[in-house]
């Protein structure tokens, strides 16, 4: 499932690097705070591969 924003792109991205230990779990916040606790790996990686071109700078509400 690719991301649906910028934001949302930028944020699994952290959590993504948190998961893998390149930064600290306590650095996060936010929306990379919950993707980190309610997501796996795999499932931050599909978010955090998806190309930003094109994407919104927010997700708007459906």
């Amino acid at each position: 499932m690719p991301a649906r924003s910028k934001a949302q792109q930028m944020a699994a991205g952290a959590a993504l690097s948190a998961k893998r230990g390149e930064t600290k779990k306590k650095d996060l916040k936010g929306a990379s705070k919950e993707m980190y606790t309610s997501m796996n790996e795999k499932q931050l990686e599909e978010f955090a591969e998806t190309k930003r071109k094109g994407l919104p700078q927010k997700k708007s509400e459906d």
